[in-house]
């Protein structure tokens, strides 16, 4: 014997073997339906008895195996069944002579034969037949299974003649010799009258008919026959029977100990009737078969359990047998069987170590020169036993020998299909799986340079196949689990090798389907590049949309009632950390900006990248990046445009690199931190956007508040210098612009302003809208600097140290000098002259207007957006004032004002004032002008010019009131001065607070008047006459005039 049977197990003792072939042309889809409703008839309950009789069937069986039918029973071919195609009578003849020249094959062991012909109508198939039945087709043919068991009782007939022929004790007849086939030459001449050799005839026969009664359904007595054949067959020496007998007492035993079979299909085997108890762990069965039927004395199953073997002694008796089988160059095949079946008893039995033993020793059993498939069949049963006892990696290793050996040279047509299966099933062994979540799961498993192996004979095989969809997935799974184990050139032999598959067929993120129905999952590269974090981006300031105070209150969820609520809190805890307190804009581009990482050795082209969303629709729009090799983190900003309203969820990206493309979701990158997922998005808002007359500034505008201002533009002006600001609103969004709101807020300043600084009138700009997308409005503002004219300190010399009497002099023409600086007067501390008194300096004024608009759907919503314009002026100093004084003129209702006005520009100026003479300045000159003019009655105005209620104090009130006595002052005096070439300027502010004084209509009570001044004055020079006459000329202090 010389093709052994893998699928051996102890339990296939007990069975009938029976061959099923066609005869003929027969369909072979037809053939093995019919073949598979033949075998599902595998055990039969014998009539009027309690037995029950297994059946074997094999389509394929070698004749050279059922010679060794006498040396085990189960081996032998005692059942034929013919399949047959005919169609006609005429070729019922050569079919019948087919089915006897079948028969002969197995003529010498054969029970019994049936042929069923399909097909067959008419006068002969309505001949009655035991042998032969007939079928119009395959599809009518519901007695099949009837005359299988009829037929399986015809051989339980033949079986029990032959047990009870072979059992009886015929001392007078001469017992024969059973032998093996390579055994007849070797008792040619021997002493056939020898007590050796009756001996050695009797124990072989004891053997026999422990096969017999096994089969028959005894299972006592095949255990005392088998008892008795071990005996008599170890006493003269007879190894090779005495191992078939020991295997037979181990085969009865298991077949007592495990009711339900060895051969991996748990209950696919019944009980037997009276001889088996459905209580297998008790053990007690009465109604034990005797050679006479059923003996229900309960001693017999004693006797039985006495005969059969410990699980202990079926190992041990096991291992006897093979090393017997072992001494025998021709019982090869016979050794491995038995090393197989009792590796499937140690796996039940879960002894796992000594089942390897008898593998371990199985694959050392030389037998004859196999053939590649008898290779490919050893290699995966070996592989199917090794995992069987849990030796998972084992069993991978002799997988792949036999995947290997599929795809041998020495095969003209190498079987490429096979070796890639037989490859996939050999993963699991390696720790290896073809869904790259399960590398994403903490540490990495398995040996990964065995794994990388795997992997390219995987792709070597795929390409063999003429597969590229199969290259570039297993390429892919390569590079992305085992990136960390790749070195440098590995790295760049798996992407060129990549790019080349690519090249023909790119890789997608669908399913593969392989023709045995296993799905290999997509493989997206998250590791090419390697992401750190994830941040959805605000948009720029000037985009941000802002609810309307009044609406804010409408959005407040009014699920509970509660404030806080602890459960809520808790169950809400994921999408809280998910929210993003901010919203996107219907279109507007919006950004996500990623760290990233190249870990290759070269640079990285990653082209296609852009953002996977879901809830809103939204259009991505890709880039293309290149990284530099081992990069380190990078920042990439991936954008697009949301195209409704919404929540939206960034749930990951795809990129397209080496070929492949690759959906990245952020729940399959571990270690990605990420500032959330959703955002809200409202309705389209107008983006405006500003143009000024004025150039941009340097200076950029940092106020308080923390707003970002978009645009800064500076101007440079002469203190009292009044420019206008042209501003263009365009808009440059796709949503009509109707709604616009100015503000203005004066920053980082100390200087105090009088007047407005900046003014404008919207009317004339909200009479252009709404404004359509693409259209321009103009916007007017008026910059207006007035700052204080009076000199701070006295760094100009007096025109007259000692109050110098100028009524000689005509009041309509100044009185002129020009005087230069006092130099001893400045302070030797540069420090103390940098604080005050310089009348050259330039003083800075900023301030941002801010722009207020909306329009479009999100209008209609209540949101609006601010765009914010930094104004940078510089102030340049015009005129300074450095000293005021009066002169009594001839009505006490009158007065001469003196002013000492300093020209501190480079520029030659005139100043005037109503109802005087322009007088006329050089650069850096000082000169007195008088004015005459009528005092005001200040005691005429009320005590708050409007009503006191809307002040925080009396100090608001008291600069209210200050304000009202300069407007007048002001509009009295009408002083301003004028640059040759340029405009005119009026003068304004501090100068109303120095003439305040002066110009005060005398009061009626005069001791009251003089108590107050002298409070206030801290250098008072007056002539008070015995006549009322009002104070002629006074020197304040700068700190005094301010107040």
């Amino acid at each position: 014997m010389s093709v052994p049977d893998y699928m051996q197990c102890a339990e296939d003792h007990q069975t009938l073997l029976v061959v099923v072939q066609p005869i003929g042309i027969v369909p072979e889809e037809s053939f093995f339906r019919i073949y598979k409703r033949i075998s599902a008839v595998s055990q039969v309950n014998v009539r009027d008895s309690q037995r029950v009789l297994y059946i074997r069937y094999r389509h394929h069986y070698p004749p050279e195996n059922n010679e060794w039918g006498d040396f085990q029973t189960h081996r032998k071919v005692v059942g034929l069944i013919t399949i047959t195609d005919c169609s006609s009578a005429k070729d019922w003849p050569q079919t019948f002579e087919k089915f006897h020249l079948q028969k002969e094959m197995y003529g010498s062991t054969l029970y019994d034969s049936r042929l069923f012909v399909f097909g067959l109508q008419g006068e002969i198939a309505e001949q009655p037949r035991t042998d032969v039945a007939f079928y119009p087709s395959y599809d009518e043919c519901e007695t099949v299974e009837k005359r299988i068991e009829d037929f399986i009782e015809s051989l339980f007939i033949v079986l029990e003649s032959k047990r009870l022929d072979r059992a009886t004790d015929k001392s007078g007849d001469k017992i024969p010799l059973l032998c093996v086939p390579f055994e007849k030459k070797d008792f040619v001449g021997l002493d056939t009258d020898s007590r050796h050799y009756k001996k050695r005839c009797q124990g072989r026969m004891r053997k026999h008919v422990g096969d017999l009664c096994l089969q028959a359904g005894m299972l006592q007595d095949s255990l005392v026959h088998y008892h008795m054949a071990v005996e008599l067959l170890r006493s003269v020496n007879d190894f090779l029977w005495l191992g078939a007998a020991l295997e037979g007492l181990c085969s009865a035993s298991v077949i007592y100990h495990y009711p339900g079979g060895t051969g991996g299909k748990v209950g696919s085997r019944r009980a037997q009737g009276g001889s088996l108890s459905a209580e297998a762990g008790n053990r007690h069965r009465p109604g034990a078969l005797t050679s006479n039927g059923i003996n229900a004395d309960t001693s017999a199953e004693i006797g039985r359990a006495k005969n059969c073997l410990s699980p202990e002694d079926i190992i041990d008796k096991y291992k006897e047998a093979i090393s017997y089988y072992g001494k025998y160059k021709n019982a090869g095949v016979i050794e491995l069987e038995a090393c197989v079946k009792a590796v499937r008893v140690l796996a039940i039995q879960k002894r796992s170590m000594e089942a390897s033993e008898f593998l371990q020793n199985a694959v050392y059993i030389n037998l004859r020169q196999l053939s590649e498939e008898e290779k490919i069949q050893r290699y995966s049963i070996l592989s199917e036993l090794y995992e069987r006892i849990g030796f998972h990696r084992k069993s991978a290793f002799f997988k792949r020998i036999a995947a290997m050996q599929c795809a041998a040279p020495s095969i003209p047509e190498p079987g490429w299909r096979a070796c890639y299966k037989l490859l996939l099933e050999t993963l699991p062994g390696y720790s290896l799986s073809l869904d790259p979540k399960d590398f994403s799961k903490g540490t990495h498993r398995g040996w990964a340079a065995v794994q990388m192996r795997l992997l390219h004979e995987l792709v070597y095989a795929s390409r063999r196949m003429g597969n590229p969809a199969l290259c570039v997935r297993h390429l892919s799974f390569l590079l992305q689990t085992m990136l960390d184990f790749l070195s440098d050139q590995e790295k760049k032999d798996v992407t060129q090798s990549l790019e080349s598959y690519t090249a023909k067929c790119p890789g997608t993120m669908e399913f593969i389907t392989l023709p045995d129905g296993l799905k290999l999952p997509p493989v997206p590269f998250t590791k090419l590049p390697i992401v750190r974090s994830v941040k959805l981006l605000n948009l720029p300031t000037s985009l941000r949309p802002h609810k309307m105070k009044s609406l804010l209150g409408q959005n407040v969820s009014t699920k509970s009632p509660f404030i806080y609520s602890p459960i809520i809190a808790h169950s809400r805890g994921e999408e809280r950390n998910k929210k993003i307190d901010f919203q996107w804009v219907q279109g507007d581009v919006c950004e996500v900006q990623l760290m990233v990482y190249n870990p290759m050795p070269f640079e990285l082209r990653v082209e296609n990248m852009g953002l996977l969303t879901t809830g809103v629709e939204f259009e991505s729009l890709p880039a293309a990046l290149s990284l530099p090799a081992e990069s380190g983190l990078y920042p990439v900003t991936l954008v697009g445009v949301p195209q409704t309203t919404g929540q939206i969820t960034v749930n990951g990206y795809h990129t397209s690199v080496f070929g492949v493309f690759s959906d990245c979701l952020l729940d399959n990158l571990p270690g990605v931190k990420t500032n959330g997922c959703t955002v809200e998005v409202i309705p389209a808002l107008p983006r405006l956007q500003i143009s000024t007359s004025l150039p941009r500034s340097a200076h950029t505008l940092q106020p308080s508040s923390g707003d970002e201002i978009s645009t800064n533009v500076s101007v440079q002006l002469y203190n009292g210098e009044t420019q206008q600001l042209i501003i263009k609103l365009e808009n440059i969004g796709t949503e009509p612009l109707e709604k616009l709101e100015v503000t203005a807020k004066t920053v980082n300043t100390k200087e105090k302003l009088y007047g407005d600084f900046l003014s404008w009138k919207l009317e004339d700009t909200l009479s252009q809208f709404p404004l359509k997308p693409g259209k321009i409005a103009t916007f007017t503002v008026n910059i207006k600097v007035k700052l204080d004219f009076s000199c701070q300190e006295n760094l100009l010399q007096d025109l007259s140290d000692d109050g110098i009497s100028v009524s000689g002099l005509p009041l309509s023409s100044p009185f002129r000098q020009v005087v230069k600086p006092r130099v001893e007067t400045k302070p030797i501390n540069p420090q103390e002259s940098s604080k005050v008194g310089d009348f050259s300096h330039v003083k800075t004024l900023e301030a941002i207007l801010n722009f207020k608009y909306s329009g479009g759907p999100g209008h209609v919503e209540g949101y609006y957006r601010n765009l914010s314009l930094g104004l940078h002026v510089e102030v340049e100093p015009s005129v300074f004032f450095t000293r005021v004084s009066t002169l009594p003129a001839t009505s006490t209702r009158q007065c001469h004002l003196l002013l000492d006005v300093f020209n501190s520009t480079e520029h030659e100026l005139t100043i005037s004032a109503r109802n005087n003479e322009d007088l006329i300045l050089h650069a850096g000159e000082c000169q007195r002008m008088a004015i005459q003019v009528d005092k005001f009655n200040f005691e005429s105005f009320p005590e708050s010019p409007t009503d006191g209620t809307q002040f925080a104090n009396a100090k608001q009130l008291e600069e209210e009131r200050q304000q009202a006595k300069g407007l007048e002052i002001n509009s009295k005096l009408d002083i301003c001065w004028k640059i040759i070439s340029f405009h005119e300027y009026f003068v304004e502010g501090v100068l109303n607070q120095l003439v305040l004084e002066h110009l005060q209509l005398a009061p009626l009570q005069w001791g009251e008047f003089l108590i107050r001044l002298v409070q206030r004055l801290w250098n008072v020079e007056c002539s008070i006459p015995t006549t009322c006459m009002p104070v002629t000329s006074f020197r304040k202090s700068p700190q005094f005039i301010r107040k």
